[in-house]
C-alpha cells in the first residue's frame, strides 16, 4: 500500500479503499461508491480520494493543507496516470481528471465539482491531437475555465454565461454544440479577460499542479459555504463531518454524437416505482445535465440511440441496488461508445417512493421489516399528507413543465432567492421561478413553498433538491420567457409579474394562474402496510394531539392509540363560546361567573362526548385550561385605538340621542379596558396560567370537570367504552395538584352518583417546570401520570422565550454555543436530565406511574 511509512493517512486510491462500504465517515458518500465500484470490477476510470479528515485538519490548521496531504495526493496522481498511460500536465498525452466533493451524508449539488481540470494553452493541442478533435478540445478548454472561475476563483456565473448566450445566439441552431472552433478561441479568450479583470490583474492558472491545487482547497472550502450549511442545517446535518474530494481521470461524454452523460435511478424517486429512471444528454458532460442547461431526454431513449451501451447500463444497475439494498442515484459517462461509471450513493426520494421503495424490497426479499420501517423517516411520512390540486376546481393552464417532485402549493411569484428568503420571514407564501437553480439558490428554496424553472430536467438540480425537501417543483417548463431585469415572466403573451399568485402541481408538472384549491390526498396500501410493521417492532404507544371530535376520527383513522393531549382552550373560540368565556373572565364574583360558567358547561359537554365517541375503547388526556385568561380578551392596544375612535365620533355627534349613545358605548370600552389592564401581565408566559387559574377560581376547574364527566357517562350510557385521563397543568408543587386532584374527585362522585354510574378515570399533571421535575416524588403521590410537556419545559430551563428566541438563537447555533435549536431537537444534557430525573423520582413514590411526552420536538 502507498504511504505505509507516514504517521496519517490522507489519500487513497480507490482499489486501496476496498471493501469501501461503510466506510463513507472517512471517504465520503462519491468516494465510497466509486471504491466499492472499483472492487466489484465495473467500468470505472481510475483515480484517489482525499479524506474527510483530511478537510477537518485543513479548517484546525487555519485553511492550510495538513503535513504530508499534498505529497500523498501527488503521489496518487502518479499512480493514476501510469494506470491511464497519460500525464498530468504533458503536452503531449494530457491527463485530466474531475475534482468532486464528497460528504459522507449526501448532500446533492450543495459542494461543488470541477470537470477538465489540467487543461492549459499546452494540453489544449495535446488533447486535441490525442482525440483527433480541436472542437472537442477548445470546448472542454472553454467549460472547465468557466467552473474553475466560478467555483475556485469566485467570478459570478453570469459573466460567463452572458459571453457564451451571445456566442450562441450566432449559430444557425443556438445550442453549444453548434460553436464553431473560432467561436470557442473567441469564448475562451473573454473568459480569460473577465478572469483578469474580476481577480484585479491576476491570470487564470496555467500550472496544473496549481490548478489541482487550488480545486482542492476551494472544494473543502465548500464544505462551509453558505448554501452548504443552509443545507446541513435544514437537514440537521452535523458540521463537523468534513468533505472528502474525489480525484478522478476525464472521460468525455462530449467527444461526439456517441458519446454522453446521464443521471439515473434504480427506481422512480418521485413515486418509488420499480422501473429505471433518469435523463442523459449525448455529446454533453456531466453537469449540463445536474445544471439544467439542456433539457434532457429520457433514459429510455437510449436504447434506440445506444442498445449495446443501455444493455450494459441496466445490468450494473440492477447489480448495484442487490448489492446496496437500497435504489441508488447513479451518474455515468460514455466515451465514444465505451460506458463509464461515475458515482453511485443511496438516492434521495419523495415519501411516497420512500414508502413505496421499502415496502417492495421486503416482498422481494432485500431487506427485512426492520429495515424497512427505519429507512422512511418522520419528515417523509409527513410529506404524503401534502395536499394536490382539486382535480374539480376551474383552473387556467399556464404551462406545462415536468413533475420533478409532487404535491402542490400555492404562493407569489418571486425571482430572487435572496428576496424570497426575506419575504418568508414576514410568512408570506412564495414561489421561486429561475430559469435554472444553482446550488446557490438553496436558501431561496427552502424558504420557498415550490419551485418553478423553465430548464432542467427531473433529475437537475432543483428537481433532486426539492424532493430531497419535500416541497413541489415543476421543471423544464419551457413556455416561460423569464425577464429577471423586469421582474416578470411570459407565457404565449400572458405576462405574470412578480407578486402575482400561481399554484404549482408537482405531480402533474402544470402551473396554474391564482390560487387553485387543493385537496388531502388519499393515502395507500403501501402506507398502512409500512404502519402495520412499525407497530409491531416499536416499544412507545403513540397517541395525537386532537381538540374537536373531527381530528379525534382524522386521528383514530392514521393509527392513533388515543388523545395525548386535548387542549380545552381551543373549545372556547367560537363566537357563541367567547362571548360566554368573556363574560365569565369580567364576572364580578363568583355567582356571576358561575352563571357564565353555566353557558359553556353543555358547549363543552358535548365537545367532549363528540372526542369520547370517535376514540372508544382509546384513553383521551384532557388538559385543563392552561392559558392566561387575557387571552380570551381584546388586544389591549386595539381597545385604546377603538376608545379613541369613540372619543372623536362624540366630538362630531350631531343629536342628543347619538351623544348618549356614544358615552354609553365609551363607558362600556372603559369598563373592559380597566378589566383588561388588570388581567395585563408582563410576562404571561410564568403568571397567572395553568393550575393557578384553578386554584383562584376552583369554579372553572369544576365546570370543566362536569362537563368531561357528564360527556363520560353519557358515551359509556351509549355502550360505549370511555377513558379519560384528567391533566392538571403547570404544576409546580406538590400542593397544587392535591388541591386539584381533590376537587376533580370531588365532582366525579357527584356526576357518577347522578347518572348511577362508574367511569374509570385518572388524574395526572403535565411536568413543565423544572421545580416539579424535581419535586416529583412528591407529586407523583397525587398523580397517576406524567405528561412531559417540552415546549414549556425547555422554555423554562433555558429561560428563552420560544416566541422570541428566532432573534438570537441561529447565531447562537452558527457559533456553535449551542448544537441545535433547543425547539426544535430536544436538548438532552437539561432538559433530558430533568426528564429523565422526574421519572426515576416518579416512579420511586410510585412504582406504577404512567409516564409520556408531548411536544413540538424531532
Amino acid at each position: 500500500m502507498l504511504y505505509e511509512d507516514r504517521e496519517h493517512k490522507w489519500a487513497y486510491l480507490f482499489e486501496e479503499a476496498g471493501g469501501a462500504q461503510g466506510r463513507a465517515p472517512l471517504l465520503g458518500g462519491k468516494g465510497a461508491g466509486v471504491a466499492e465500484m472499483t472492487r466489484a470490477g465495473l467500468p470505472v476510470p481510475p483515480g484517489f480520494i482525499i479524506t474527510t479528515e483530511a478537510c477537518n485538519a485543513y479548517y484546525a490548521y487555519d485553511k492550510h493543507f495538513p503535513e504530508g496531504m499534498w505529497t500523498q495526493a501527488r503521489e496518487a496522481l502518479q499512480q493514476v496516470e501510469a494506470k491511464v498511460g497519460k500525464g498530468f500536465g504533458n503536452a503531449a498525452t494530457p491527463l485530466l481528471v474531475s475534482v468532486r466533493s464528497g460528504a459522507p451524508i449526501s448532500m446533492p449539488g450543495m459542494m461543488d465539482t470541477v470537470l477538465n481540470l489540467g487543461l492549459n494553452e499546452e494540453t489544449l493541442q495535446g488533447l486535441a491531437t490525442q482525440t483527433g478533435d480541436l472542437r472537442f478540445a477548445l470546448d472542454a478548454y472553454r467549460r472547465f475555465i468557466s467552473m474553475f472561475g466560478q467555483i475556485v476563483m469566485g467570478v459570478p456565473r453570469e459573466k460567463f454565461e452572458r459571453v457564451l448566450d451571445r456566442s450562441k445566439a450566432q449559430t444557425s441552431g443556438g445550442r453549444d454544440t453548434d460553436l464553431t472552433p473560432e467561436q470557442l478561441r473567441e469564448i475562451i479568450a473573454a473568459y480569460k479577460r473577465i478572469i483578469f479583470a474580476e481577480q484585479r490583474g491576476h491570470d487564470f492558472p496555467e500550472d496544473p499542479y496549481e490548478q489541482l491545487r487550488m480545486a482542492i482547497a476551494a472544494v473543502f472550502d465548500s464544505w462551509m459555504g453558505r448554501r452548504a450549511v443552509d443545507y446541513r442545517r435544514v437537514n440537521r446535518i452535523p458540521d463537523d463531518l468534513g468533505t472528502a474530494v474525489t480525484v478522478q481521470a476525464m472521460v468525455f461524454g462530449n467527444m461526439g454524437w456517441d458519446s454522453g452523460t446521464g443521471v439515473a435511478f434504480t427506481r422512480n424517486p418521485s413515486t418509488g416505482e420499480k422501473a429505471l429512471y433518469g435523463e442523459y444528454l449525448l455529446n454533453a458532460q456531466g453537469e449540463d445535465v445536474v445544471a439544467g442547461i439542456r433539457t434532457p431526454k429520457p433514459i429510455s431513449e437510449l436504447r434506440e440511440e445506444l442498445p449495446t451501451v443501455y444493455e450494459q447500463f441496466v445490468t450494473i444497475t440492477e447489480r448495484l441496488e442487490r448489492h446496496y439494498r437500497d435504489m441508488q442515484d447513479l451518474e455515468f459517462t460514455i466515451e465514444r461508445g465505451t460506458l463509464w461509471m461515475l458515482q453511485t450513493r443511496t438516492g434521495k426520494r419523495t415519501g411516497a417512493a420512500a414508502v413505496k421503495v421499502a415496502v417492495d424490497m421486503v416482498r422481494e426479499g432485500l431487506i427485512d421489516r426492520a429495515t424497512a420501517v427505519r429507512r422512511v423517516t418522520p419528515e417523509q411520512l409527513d410529506q404524503l399528507l401534502h395536499p394536490t390540486v382539486d382535480p374539480q376546481a376551474d383552473a387556467v393552464v399556464l404551462a406545462n413543465g415536468l413533475p420533478a417532485s409532487p404535491g402542490a402549493a400555492q404562493g407569489t411569484v418571486i425571482f430572487s432567492p435572496d428576496e424570497a428568503e426575506e419575504l418568508a420571514r414576514t410568512g408570506t407564501k412564495v414561489i421561486l421561478v429561475r430559469q435554472e437553480t444553482s446550488p446557490d439558490d438553496f436558501h431561496g428554496m427552502v424558504a420557498a413553498q415550490a419551485i418553478l424553472t423553465a430548464r432542467g430536467g427531473m433529475t437537475s438540480h432543483a428537481a433532486v433538491v426539492a424532493r430531497g425537501m419535500g416541497k413541489p417543483c415543476v421543471t423544464g417548463a419551457d413556455a416561460l420567457v423569464i425577464d429577471y431585469n423586469q421582474q416578470q415572466f411570459n407565457v404565449n403573451g400572458t405576462v405574470v409579474p412578480k407578486g402575482e399568485w400561481i399554484t404549482v402541481d408537482g405531480s402533474t408538472g402544470r402551473v396554474l394562474l391564482g390560487q387553485v384549491p387543493t385537496v388531502q390526498p388519499t393515502l395507500g396500501s403501501d402506507f398502512h402496510e409500512l404502519i402495520g410493521w412499525a407497530d409491531e417492532l416499536r416499544d412507545l404507544r403513540v397517541r395525537a394531539n386532537a381538540d374537536t371530535p373531527h381530528d379525534a376520527r382524522v386521528a383514530r383513522d392514521f393509527g392513533a392509540e388515543g388523545i395525548g393531549l386535548c387542549r380545552t382552550e381551543h373549545m372556547f373560540f367560537g363566537e357563541e363560546r367567547l362571548a360566554a368565556m368573556r363574560e365569565m373572565i369580567l364576572a364580578d364574583g363568583v355567582g356571576a361567573r358561575e352563571k357564565a360558567l353555566e353557558k359553556l358547561l353543555p358547549l363543552q359537554r358535548e365537545d367532549f362526548a363528540g372526542i369520547f365517541r370517535a376514540m372508544a375503547g382509546l384513553p383521551v388526556t384532557i388538559r385543563l385550561l392552561d392559558p392566561p385568561l387575557h387571552e380570551f380578551l381584546p388586544n389591549l392596544q386595539e381597545l385604546l385605538g377603538s376608545l379613541a375612535e369613540l372619543k372623536l365620533a362624540l366630538q362630531r355627534a350631531g343629536t342628543l340621542h347619538e351623544m348618549d349613545h356614544l358615552l354609553d358605548e365609551i363607558d362600556e370600552k372603559r369598563q373592559l379596558l380597566r378589566q383588561v389592564e388588570r388581567l395585563h401581565e408582563a410576562n404571561p408566559m410564568l403568571g397567572h396560567r395553568g393550575c393557578r387559574l384553578g386554584l383562584l377560581y376552583p369554579e372553572v376547574t369544576r365546570m370543566q370537570a362536569r362537563a368531561i364527566f357528564e360527556a363520560a357517562c353519557q358515551v359509556q350510557g351509549e355502550g360505549l367504552a370511555v377513558i379519560p385521563e384528567i391533566m392538571v397543568p403547570l404544576v409546580a408543587a406538590d400542593e397544587e395538584l392535591r388541591h386539584q386532584a381533590a376537587l376533580i374527585h370531588d365532582v366525579a362522585r357527584q356526576v357518577m352518583g347522578e347518572y348511577g354510574l362508574t367511569v374509570e378515570y385518572t388524574v395526572g399533571t403535565m411536568i413543565e417546570l423544572p421545580r416539579a421535575a424535581l419535586t416529583a416524588g412528591k407529586i407523583a403521590a397525587h398523580a397517576d401520570f406524567f405528561s412531559f410537556g417540552t415546549n414549556d419545559l425547555t422554555q423554562t430551563t433555558f429561560g428563552l422565550s420560544r416566541d422570541d428566541s428566532g432573534r438570537f438563537l441561529p447565531h447562537y447555533v452558527d457559533r456553535k454555543i449551542l448544537p441545535d435549536d433547543p425547539f426544535q431537537v430536544l436538548d438532552r444534557e437539561g432538559v433530558g436530565e430533568l426528564v429523565q430525573i422526574a421519572t426515576e423520582r416518579g416512579r420511586h413514590t410510585k412504582p406504577g406511574l404512567k409516564v409520556g411526552i408531548c411536544g413540538e420536538h424531532g
